[in-house]
Formats: structure tokens, C-alpha cells, sequence
């Protein structure tokens, strides 16, 4: 049996040199499993949310977040006050990545087109958005203003009619400024402090201030994504099963090793259980991206969340293009770079990713902010089944039939056959009741 050849570079990074398929599966696991005490833990707090409301709310933002409340909601005051702590730069940057983001989600609307199947029948889909949603924007570390342009821009292009806003407080009970000058600026007034398992039981059982929803979008900690899949369970629908975040690279010899660089310790930098991957074409080109990776990772505040992160991060080596996006296919990333001067022809490999970003000058942090695409996208794998976030996350779509007198005569006898072998007289009785009538009329 081939082995693969290891090349160690530091005690948190090595190099996978033409790994056998054999071993793939080994090497694209992701660094965390489901934890039963977990579980049991958030179903506590889920239980207690349903049948206390406010007041386990407020428990828990004491216990958790380190402060004490006494209203829930956001007052317009601390709205209006917030814009005026935000600096003219961020204002600018926020307003220009809010343009982009909605040119391109509501590009994505789509016309009711209505097709004549056969003589007289009609069939037609309508776009429905859906009534109430709520959006989790986590604000612990690194508040999370941009989650916030991502969901509610395609929300309001879909016309949901209730859009509820959660996000932690801080320890002096406030909100992120930029986030609640995201609100204002998209005209969001329903918005609460309340973080963790709790902001989504809120959210999908209601509380006295709270309302209930119909849909759960946001990303957030494992607390979060666990109390999101357990909700699922009970009828609350939600957007991504989520797990930590992660990044896939392919780097040719055409590709700008510090780019590269950065762009996956911007990717490590989320939390110690992000992941990364290189697929590189050689190992000269792996081992120039890892030295690039130590000289750049020294200046960065979060060093500590990279050094765990690059530990379970993966960096391989397939010369050939087709194994490479193979096993980027079967990785199914979150995000995959393709850095090559010659993107646009490798993307047509790609089979399973959440976004791609082509080319050595797209970043994938250009994509979390600012190009327009949405940045609430499949981890895990899930890529392989399952679309980020867009305007059809917001919205159902409704089908219709209309079949008139002409209609019922075309279709008529093939309705009855196909029930009648299905031993469904009803449903053939449904037609030939009309058909009986419009033989009689004519």
C-alpha cells in the first residue's frame, strides 16, 4: 500500500505530500465532535426560557454575560445614541458594503412566470417571504456588525413583514454601536439583548417582550448552533446547521504566497476551533505559504486563536489538479480560495463549496464584508447539500393551478387512470364528477 510522505515544518504545522485517497477522509475531519453534556445542558435552558420567559432571560444574560437588565428591548434612544459613537470611516465603509450587498440580493428576485402545461391548465410559483424571522448577531469578541448587513438586507428585499434582532450586551449592558447603527440604517427597531442558547429559545418559543418567530438565522458559539439544531427539532425552522468556520486554499506556482498567508490566518483568527486547509500544487509552494504564515502571524492581536486553530489545520500537497479539487470537493469548505492565475477554468472543478473566491486578488474577507455576496454559509460539509444564505432563504415559494372546462376535458381521463391504479376512487371521483357535468352542459 502507498504511504503518504510527511514533511514536518514546526511543532503546529506539517505537510501532507501526495496523501492516497485512502487517507483523505482521515485528513478533512473537522476538529470537534457533538458533546451529550452539551446537549443535555442547552435543552435546560431551552425549558426553562419556554416556561419562564423574561425573567429566565434575564437570569441567564446575569449569569452569562455579567450583567444585570431590566428591559430587554433597545430603546430608540440607545439607537439614535449609538449612531453618534460611530466614527465617519466606519460609517462610510458600512454604507458602501450595504449598497453591495443589496445589489446583489435584489438581483436575486425572481418574476411569477406563469406556464401552460396542456390545453387549459395553467401551473405558476409565487414567491412568499416569510412573515417573522429572527437574527442572531453574536457580539462577544468580535461583535458582529456585518452578520447583521448579511441577513437583514435579503430579509427586507424578501418583505418579511417582523424582523426581531438578539445580540449579547456587554457587561455595562449596551450593544454594540456599529451594530445598532446597522439597525438604523435598515430601519430595524425590534431589537433585544439577549445572547446565547437563551436568545434562541426566545426567539422561537416568545417570551413576554420577545416575540416568537418562524425562521432562525445567525451564526454563533457551539451553545448557539446546538440550541439552533435543537429548535429545528421542534417545528422552528433555521437557516445552516453551522459549526466553527473554515477555509479551503488551492495555491498553484501562479499563486502570491503572502496572500495566501494572510488569507488563511484570517480564517484561523475566528476562534481556536476554526479550521484551515492548503492544497498546494508543490511542496516549495506549501513551504513558502507556512513561512509566510509565521512571519505575518507575530504582528496579529489574535495570535492565540491561530496558534490553536493552525494545530488541527491541514496542509497538503497534489500536483495533480484533479486529485487537488477531488479532495477539496470531498472537504466541501466553507469558503475556498482558488489562487492560480488560471481560477476561472479550476472553478469549473469545484463540485461542493459555499463560496468560491477567484483568482490571487480575491480575499475571502472581501466576500465576508464588502463584495456583496452573502457570507452565512454551509461548514461541516454541508456545502454538498446545502446553499448559503441568499434572498430565497427569506421567502417560500407557492405553487398554483388553474385548470378550466378544457382544461378538466384534456387532463380528465389520465387523472382518473393513474388514481384508479393507485386504488384512490376519490381522487377519480374528484374528476369525474366534473367531467359527468361538462359532458351533460355540452
Amino acid at each position: 500500500m502507498k504511504r503518504k510522505e510527511t514533511t514536518i515544518i514546526n511543532s503546529e504545522m506539517k505537510i501532507e505530500v501526495q496523501p492516497p485517497a485512502s487517507q483523505w477522509r482521515e485528513l478533512i475531519a473537522r476538529p470537534y465532535s457533538k458533546n451529550k453534556i452539551l446537549t443535555s445542558k442547552i435543552k435546560s435552558i431551552l425549558d426553562h426560557v419556554r416556561k419562564n420567559g423574561d425573567s429566565a432571560l434575564i437570569k441567564y444574560t446575569a449569569e452569562f454575560d455579567k450583567v444585570n437588565l431590566d428591559t430587554l428591548k433597545v430603546s430608540p434612544k440607545e439607537i439614535e445614541n449609538a449612531a453618534e459613537e460611530v466614527s465617519p470611516e466606519l460609517k462610510k465603509a458600512l454604507l458602501h458594503a450595504k449598497k453591495n450587498i443589496e445589489i446583489f440580493h435584489r438581483a436575486q428576485n425572481e418574476k411569477s412566470i406563469k406556464i401552460k402545461t396542456d390545453i387549459g391548465v395553467s401551473c405558476w410559483r409565487k414567491s412568499v417571504a416569510i412573515e417573522k424571522v429572527g437574527l442572531y448577531i453574536p457580539g462577544g469578541n468580535a461583535p458582529l456588525f456585518s452578520t447583521l448587513l448579511m441577513l437583514a438586507i435579503p430579509a427586507i428585499a424578501a418583505g418579511c413583514k417582523e424582523i426581531i434582532v438578539a445580540t449579547p450586551p456587554s457587561m455595562e449592558g449596551k450593544i454594540h454601536p456599529a451594530i445598532l447603527y446597522c439597525c438604523k440604517i435598515l430601519g430595524l427597531a425590534s431589537i433585544y439583548k439577549v445572547g446565547g442558547a437563551q436568545a434562541i429559545a426566545a426567539m422561537a418559543f416568545g417570551t413576554e417582550s420577545i416575540p416568537a418567530v418562524y425562521k432562525i438565522f445567525g451564526p454563533g458559539n457551539q451553545f448557539v448552533s446546538t440550541a439552533k439544531q435543537l429548535v429545528s427539532e421542534e417545528g422552528v425552522a433555521i437557516d445552516l446547521v453551522a459549526g466553527p468556520s473554515e477555509l479551503a486554499v488551492y495555491a498553484d506556482e501562479s499563486c502570491i504566497p503572502p496572500f495566501v498567508a494572510a488569507d488563511l490566518l484570517s480564517q484561523a483568527e475566528h476562534g481556536a476551533d476554526s479550521q484551515v486547509m492548503l492544497v498546494a500544487s508543490s511542496r516549495r509552494i506549501a513551504q513558502e505559504i507556512i513561512k509566510n504564515i509565521n512571519d505575518q502571524k507575530k504582528n496579529l492581536p489574535r495570535e492565540h486563536f491561530i496558534e490553536q486553530s493552525l494545530q488541527h489545520s491541514r496542509f497538503v500537497v497534489l500536483k495533480n489538479p484533479d486529485s487537488a479539487f477531488a479532495l477539496l470537493n470531498l472537504y466541501a469548505p466553507e469558503h475556498l480560495i482558488i489562487a492560480s492565475d488560471h481560477a476561472m477554468q479550476l472553478s469549473e472543478k469545484v463540485q461542493n463549496a459555499g463560496s468560491v473566491f477567484i483568482g490571487n486578488y480575491s480575499s475571502e474577507s472581501a466576500g465576508d464584508y464588502a463584495t456583496g455576496t452573502n457570507h452565512t454559509l454551509p461548514t461541516s460539509s454541508y456545502a454538498k447539500t446545502h446553499s448559503g444564505v441568499s434572498l430565497d432563504s427569506f421567502i417560500k415559494k407557492i405553487t398554483f393551478q388553474e385548470v378550466t372546462p378544457k382544461g378538466v376535458l384534456q387532463i380528465g381521463h389520465t387523472v382518473q387512470i393513474l388514481a384508479e391504479a393507485e386504488g384512490l376512487k376519490a381522487h377519480a371521483g374528484a374528476v369525474t364528477i366534473r367531467l359527468n357535468y361538462l359532458n351533460k352542459k355540452s
